[in-house]
């Protein structure tokens, strides 16, 4: 992964296509690298979670370099980092899922279901009213709490969702609109020898979470 943060080091500091042309090999090495690293977190989380095939492949899950500014203020060609998206059907899946971040000084792995649909946001909030427990427990394990200290909450509303009282027991995770959460990595942990099976591990830990939302959604 040393070739993975070299490059966006530089590149950070040459958002530009002039350069990036002039190191396209260099990108392409580094891209490379990326997906080995991708491809051993893949082989790794098939082995606890059946949804994700052993046969998936680092391409289908990793994010393409380049940045659509086409509605953004900041119009730098490149994104400053790569990022990778194991769902069952890879990285343009919709349902729950693991997602791993790579940037200098700001690296993370993060799951669960970003902006579901509102059919989907509404069987969530559906299945958190009826059916709390399993997602209290996990909340509260152990295995879970060694990485996550609970929910994103960017993005809840500031009231009750339609239908839902503003004294319900359960309203702080009602006002949500994603169900996420995440952990940070140094950059000296993610390129130790070992990071692959740590990130694994951490989303082993993340895994009931995942299912809960699954479970929720694809009735």
């Amino acid at each position: 992964m040393e070739t993975v943060f070299s490059f966006l080091k530089k590149l950070e500091a040459n958002n530009n296509r002039d350069w990036f042309e002039k190191n396209k090999n260099t990108y392409i090495k580094a891209k490379e690298d990326f997906e080995v690293f991708v491809q051993q977190i893949i082989n790794g989380v098939a082995k606890f979670d059946k949804k994700i095939s052993p046969d998936m492949k680092a391409k289908d899950c990793t994010f393409r370099i380049y940045k659509d500014v086409r509605f953004s203020k900041d119009k730098t060609p490149y994104k400053n980092n790569m990022g990778a998206s194991i769902n069952p059907g890879g990285k343009k899946a919709v349902g729950a899922g693991y997602y791993f971040h790579v940037q200098p000084d700001s690296n993370f792995i993060a799951g669960g279901i970003w902006m579901p649909e509102p059919d989907a946001l509404n069987a969530i909030r559906q299945e958190i009213d009826y059916n709390p427990a399993p997602l209290l427990k996990i909340l509260k394990s152990a295995p879970f709490k060694k990485y996550f200290k609970g929910l994103d909450n960017e993005g809840a509303l500031k009231t009750a969702p339609k239908g839902y009282d503003k004294e319900h027991p359960l309203i702080d995770l009602l006002r949500n609109r994603h169900f996420i959460v995440s952990h940070a990595y140094t950059n000296k942990q993610v390129m130790d020898k070992n990071a692959a099976k740590e990130i694994v591990a951490g989303f082993k830990a993340m895994h009931p979470f995942i299912e809960y939302f699954r479970e929720a959604t694809e009735k």
